[in-house]
């Protein structure tokens, strides 16, 4: 991606090239997390935009702690490769992208929280309710979400209406009752917070497909729908979601179990301590790591239709599972 988020103007359809860059995986990851961070800081601003009263100064400051200066952005990097394999547009994708990344940080505000997983640290920085307070927290999670949908639903970076709708509707599908919100009251149920619980392998697939897979599934289905991928190409891109949410997930719990807090820049073994459902406690952590190879080639065969152009996205599967924070 070469343009800068400054240059977007309305109506704007530029098309990001489908050959994939030669620079290494890791640089193209930094580069699209650098386009995705210049834009996110466009948005949280503390001038007042059009149709607004005001920006509170503290809401502005703790949101801006809350999503800038850290993170891969592989949500809204997905969103964006997979439009840019496709021929899409690019300002639909990175505006997509970054909406997603909106409730991403939301979520992690929230899961942060002390009624939640009570952590400190976040991204090798004090989490926003330690920053700032818990209300202040609570309300930056909220201002976060509907920002989100602000941006998907702005003619701005998406001129076509019916695409804008779509992806309001996906993005609220996959955050919501169904999605991740479901799955994180799903997740405080499995440590036993309300009554006995014992949950088998499919119980735990659902509970993170629903927590975490949901929002990663998105965020591929986004740029396909940016793209303006057919059903059939909506469909593989959707397995390959799915199955890359898994890994991720699975590889989440595995540096939990392996990885140092100064490493990971939080909290580690805490979901061990809290009895939280894991593959890693079901398969083992040899299991788990053959799971997740497993899963890397359900991504592979799923995006094999796009030879040479789906490398990227072959690339950020196995990345998926190799990544060490």
């Amino acid at each position: 991606m070469t343009s800068t988020p400054g240059s977007h103007t309305q109506g704007s359809h530029a098309s990001v090239k489908a050959d994939a860059p030669g620079d290494a995986f890791s640089h193209r990851l930094g580069t699209v997390a650098d386009t995705v961070e210049a834009y996110l800081a466009e948005r949280l601003t503390p001038e007042t935009q059009a149709g607004e009263i005001t920006r509170p100064a503290r809401l502005m400051e703790a949101m801006r702690h809350a999503v800038l200066g850290g993170g891969k952005r592989l949500r809204p990097f997905l969103a964006i490769e997979t439009a840019r394999m496709l021929g899409g547009s690019e300002t639909g994708a990175l505006a997509a992208g970054s909406g997603i990344e909106l409730v991403h940080c939301y979520s992690l505000v929230h899961d942060d929280m002390p009624a939640m997983d009570d952590d400190d640290m976040r991204r090798g920085k004090p989490t926003v309710h330690k920053a700032y307070d818990e209300a202040t927290a609570i309300l930056v999670g909220d201002a976060l979400q509907t920002l989100a949908f602000e941006i998907l639903a702005d003619s701005t970076w998406q001129p076509d209406p019916a695409i804008r709708a779509d992806l309001v509707l996906g993005l609220a599908k996959a955050s919501g009752l169904g999605g991740m919100v479901g799955g994180q009251l799903l997740d405080l149920g499995a440590e036993g917070r309300f009554g006995p619980v014992s949950l088998d392998v499919d119980d735990t697939l659902q509970l993170q497909a629903m927590k975490t897979g949901a929002i990663l599934a998105f965020s591929v289905e986004a740029g396909a729908i940016v793209g303006g991928a057919s059903p059939d190409q909506r469909k593989a891109l959707l397995r390959y979601g799915h199955a890359l949410g898994q890994a991720f997930q699975i590889a989440d719990d595995i540096l939990d179990r392996e990885a140092s807090p100064e490493a990971m820049g939080k909290a580690t073994g805490k979901d061990k301590e809290a009895g939280k459902a894991t593959l890693v406690d079901r398969l083992g952590l040899d299991g788990a790591r053959a799971e997740c190879d497993r899963l890397v080639g359900v991504c592979e065969e799923a995006v094999s239709a796009w030879g040479d152009r789906a490398e990227t996205l072959r690339q950020a599967a196995r990345f998926t599972v190799a990544r060490k924070v």
